[in-house]
């Protein structure tokens, strides 16, 4: 027998046969490859003579088969129905062909299951595809367990709705929340935009919100909108704040600047003087000023804080080399006065001879005065070390007057000389600005005063 392809031979109804002269019905015509068939490798033949072995997902051996005529068969629940025909070769062959084309339809139905679970947001398009495909199982030309596959198609369908449900609370639970966020992003960027000041951290949660904002998907259009209203709006007023501030604070550092430059012109004014004490106070009165007037411009701000500090070190500078050479002025007065008590100290001997201890007395009162300041920390003891010989001299004369009743009056009245004369050194050294040296001479003044008294009442009471 010559072979003949399918659509010749497959389409022929039941009992029905070529010979008989007859039209033969339409087989199956062959179409583009279906997802099971490609799915499925069919051996080659490499002659007429053999048979090929074809793999599958089922087999249909189980559930139909070709009666001689070539008539296709297939066993339900309801009985047996015919498929289609087989004349093209082996009944083999023909139940392999129809077991393709139920392998297809289980193929599609395991796609549905797959995609009910992996895409539950699709439920409804699935429910409608299983529907569909419901429709077309009891008619089917395919070869197989054709009950199993209708009832995993109506269990798609009926649990359909409860994952459509599912993926409906879900998408209901995922956009509250992402309304919620976006409420929560709005009112705090409203918070920022009403009442911040911190301009750089609060811009920064400002871009930090808006990236945020285009990650949270799943709002309603109009709810969106409205959001984004609200952010947008407290966004703009934020900017607007900002804007006024860094305007005024442009204003207000161009008047600090002009303040500034007053200022340095001031401080280098003064960085020549001379006047220590005085420039020193000045300085600092200027440094509060510069600290009060708040900042300028940062450019204008560095180069005007160099030109005052440069005044301000020019003047101080000056004053430490100054107080630097008078300290070694003072050094070298202070070991004159120590050479002179040195050749004082035993030349002056009250008991020994008062009139020469006197002499010695005012001549080493005239060439300390003359030889001027000594360092302060070094001023006490030297002060006591001629006090100490003041008194020695005041305290024998003292004496003598006690035993020379006659001229008693007369050292009285040199005591209230001594007086005159230290109290004229105080106010001439006041008047010249040397303010150490005319207490020391009112403190010699004061003692000659009270020897003076002393000596008075001593004479009034002998």
């Amino acid at each position: 027998m010559t072979e003949q392809s399918p659509a010749a031979q497959s389409g022929s109804g039941p009992g029905g046969s070529s010979s008989d002269g007859a039209t033969p019905n339409p087989g199956p015509r062959p179409g583009a490859p279906s997802p099971a068939a490609l799915a499925r490798k069919v051996a080659p033949r490499p002659t007429p003579a053999v048979a090929p072995r074809v793999e599958r997902g089922s087999d249909p051996s189980k559930w139909g088969r070709v009666d001689e005529s070539g008539a296709v068969f297939v066993r339900t629940a309801d009985g047996e129905r015919q498929v289609g025909s087989w004349q093209a070769g082996a009944p083999e062959e023909g139940l392999a062909h129809f077991g393709l084309r139920f392998d297809d339809l289980a193929a599609e139905v395991a796609l549905l299951e797959t995609r009910l679970d992996s895409h539950p947001q699709d439920a409804r398009k699935t429910r409608a595809s299983a529907e569909t495909l419901a429709a077309q199982i009891p008619a089917a030309a395919a070869v197989g367990d054709l009950d199993s596959l209708a009832a995993r198609v109506a269990a798609v369908i009926e649990r359909s709705g409860e994952v459509e449900a599912a993926a409906r609370q879900r998408k209901d639970e995922q956009r509250a929340a992402a309304i919620a966020r976006k409420e929560a992003l709005a009112a705090e960027a409203e918070e920022i935009g009403a009442s911040s000041t911190q301009w750089k951290s609060a811009g920064d949660r400002l871009r930090e919100i808006l990236e945020e904002w285009k990650t949270i998907r799943g709002i309603d259009r109009k709810t969106d909108d409205a959001l984004w209203k609200r952010f947008s709006k407290a966004r703009e007023a934020f900017n607007r704040r900002r804007g006024s501030h860094f305007a005024e604070l442009d204003r207000t550092r161009a008047s600090v600047k002009r303040v500034k430059e007053e200022l340095v012109e001031r401080a280098e004014a003064l960085s020549a003087s001379t006047e220590w004490n005085d420039t020193a106070t000045a300085f600092r009165r200027l440094m509060d000023e510069w600290k009060a007037a708040g900042r300028a411009p940062r450019d204008a701000d560095d180069a005007l804080w160099k030109r005052f500090k440069a005044a301000q070190d020019t003047f101080f500078d000056a004053r430490h080399a100054a107080s630097a050479e008078r300290d070694a002025e003072f050094e070298s007065n202070a070991q004159a006065k120590e050479a002179l008590l040195a050749e004082y100290e035993g030349r002056i001997d009250p008991a020994a001879d008062l009139g020469a201890a006197r002499s010695a007395l005012r001549s080493l009162q005239s060439r300390w005065e003359e030889i001027g300041k000594v360092p302060r920390e070094r001023m006490g003891q030297l002060e006591g070390r001629i006090r100490a010989l003041e008194k020695r001299v005041a305290d024998a004369a003292d004496t003598e007057w006690r035993r020379t009743d006659p001229e008693a009056k007369a050292r009285a009245g040199q005591f209230w000389d001594r007086v005159r004369d230290f109290e004229e050194q105080a106010a001439k050294a006041e008047a010249a600005g040397r303010s150490n040296e005319a207490e020391g001479a009112r403190a010699q003044a004061s003692q000659w005063r009270e020897w003076a008294e002393a000596a008075e009442r001593a004479v009034d009471t002998r």
